[in-house]
């Protein structure tokens, strides 16, 4: 037997297993270049990304809000507790509005938010490493010296933090997309057999 009759049959199996999806080719085709498409834009104008990213879900927090509101005035027609939901569904009304209002100040409190956390969790990452008793300090220590060192910066220039953030989402979105495009022309080989 030789080795392309081999690879041939050890596919075999493989191709089978994906012939109920080779019907809906042109589907995964089609999310693949919307992922590639998602992409470019991340990567050209993050800018733009990132602001209609946080103003569809402060859209999404509005209507989340109006919702919760409606539930509640039913949830009272019917006797039943409905504070705390009035509470809830303010809450996300008025932050959404704010952020409807103002996108830039979320995005600018996010990244702050983000740089606390790898601050505080670097800072932490470094006392553990202070208190260990074995070998091993040193990866604990570098790790929570970039942790501090990426929060300070993020902290120093959050925008930035933001446009970088999205590029990262655009290049994750490429190659999701990819590898998609590459699949749905895997299925079409398929189909077409």
């Amino acid at each position: 037997m030789t080795s392309d009759t081999r690879s041939a049959q050890q596919s075999e199996p493989i191709e089978r297993g994906w012939r109920p999806f080779a019907g809906i080719w042109w589907l995964m085709l089609l999310r693949g270049l919307c992922g590639l498409l998602f992409g470019v834009v991340a990567i050209l104008a993050p800018g733009v990304t990132i602001l209609s990213l946080v103003v569809v879900f402060a859209v999404y927090m509005v209507a989340d809000g109006v919702f919760g509101l409606i539930s509640a005035v039913m949830a009272g027609q019917r006797g039943e507790r409905w504070g705390l939901l009035v509470a809830e569904s303010l809450f996300n009304f008025v932050v959404g509005l704010i952020m409807l209002l103002d996108p830039e100040i979320t995005i600018f409190a996010f990244m702050l938010l983000i740089a606390a956390w790898a601050i505080m969790t670097g800072a932490l990452m470094i006392g553990a490493a202070i208190n260990h008793r074995r070998d091993g300090k040193v990866p604990l220590v570098i790790g929570g010296l970039v942790s501090v060192v990426f929060g300070i910066v993020l902290a120093i220039g959050p925008l930035i933090g933001a446009v970088v953030l999205t590029w990262w989402l655009g290049i994750y979105a490429l190659i999701f997309g990819a590898a998609l495009v590459a699949f749905g022309l895997k299925l079409r080989s398929i189909a077409a057999e």
